[in-house]
């Protein structure tokens, strides 16, 4: 019974003892202050960019239509082509127009012919004024018969000349370079003025930008670069529909006088050069990037680069910190000691 008695006391015991050792083990060590974060704010430059939706529009736009009524002979350009300015389009039947011109120039021959005879004949009258045979109204009536002559061959000269503008009519040619769309008439057709248009041709470079501006983005963009050059202080930049950045870039060079009412939005124009991505030698025509009518989204950046504030990467500092914060926002750590001396000034003070 004593032997039992000793046993369990020695086994309370290094129970205790161990409880005991488990419980220091497991409360923290005294360490340290904990480490905190330190960001310095730096003045750096960035640049502001504002973003808007635009579309692509050709600077110059033509519909070609026929200015004379004839059967349409050729067609001499390939659809969807890049044409240069006074290529031959359309080709128009020309013989009855052949047959007018020269009649016309017949009858101007045949009205010099009679005004060389009324000069001939006023001639005689006026010498003959000077004899006893001459008479006054003779030679009146010969000087107005010339004076008529000389207008009628005006006149008929001036129908030869539009007999020969309607006989150039018969070929239609391009009035501007850049991409012919498809042709609306074919071979074998009569066509008119009253036809409608034939093809149209769009110019490829440089291209427009056209992008509505509300009012309230319009007053932030003029008092943010008008001090600085206006629109010469702008520089536009693409993004195109596939996430893409342009590799060109443009300016700005026209701002409508006039605010939508409906929308309440101005309209402003950029205008970009339309790179060309694979020429006539690699595919059958020139392959551009920008196509009028196209969706983009329009960057506008400024040319200088304004100052801001940044922070850099944050470090980390063993000590005890206090936070200082300006009326700017920004804030910055100070240890106990900077803290209650305020011998530190913030790293963005001037």
């Amino acid at each position: 019974m004593h032997l039992a008695r000793v046993a369990i006391g020695l086994l309370t015991a290094g129970g205790i003892a161990i409880g005991t050792t488990a419980a220091t083990r497991a409360q923290p060590a005294a360490g340290g202050p904990p480490a905190v974060g330190v960001v310095e704010a730096t003045k750096r430059p960035i640049t502001e960019t504002s973003e808007f939706l635009g579309r692509i529009e050709a600077v110059n736009r033509v519909n070609v239509v026929a200015r004379v009524t004839a059967f349409l002979e050729k067609r001499l350009f390939k659809e969807g082509a890049e044409v240069k300015a006074g290529d031959e389009l359309y080709r128009l039947e020309r013989g009855p127009f052949e047959a007018d011109l020269e009649a016309k120039k017949a009858q101007v021959a045949q009205l010099q012919a009679m005004l060389e005879n009324a000069r001939l004949t006023a001639e005689r009258a006026r010498i003959l004024l000077s004899g006893p045979a001459g008479q006054q109204s003779t030679y009146d009536a010969a000087l107005a018969n010339q004076r008529s002559l000389e207008a009628q061959v005006q006149a008929a000269q001036a129908q030869v000349q539009a007999s020969q503008i309607n006989l150039d009519y018969t070929v239609i040619r391009s009035p501007i370079d850049g991409k012919i769309g498809r042709t609306a008439v074919t071979e074998g057709n009569v066509v008119s003025p009253g036809s409608g248009v034939l093809t149209t041709i769009v110019s490829q470079d440089p291209m427009y930008v056209i992008f509505p501006v509300s009012v309230r983005q319009g007053l932030e963009l003029r008092e943010r670069y008008a001090p600085r050059g206006g629109l010469n202080a702008v520089v536009l930049k693409l993004r195109l529909l596939d996430g893409r950045l342009y590799d060109q870039t443009g300016k700005l060079d026209f701002v409508d006088n006039t605010i939508a009412q409906s929308t309440d939005t101005l309209t402003v124009r950029g205008v970009i050069p339309n790179s060309m991505l694979h020429d006539a030698s690699t595919t059958a025509s020139p392959v551009r990037e920008l196509t009028d009518g196209e969706f983009v989204t329009v960057l506008l950046e400024g040319v200088q680069r304004s100052r801001c504030w940044r922070s850099r990467a944050p470090r980390c500092c063993p000590t005890s910190r206090g936070i200082m914060s300006s009326s700017s926002g920004r804030t910055t750590r100070l240890s106990s000691a900077e803290s209650s001396s305020g011998s530190r000034r913030p790293p963005w003070h001037p």
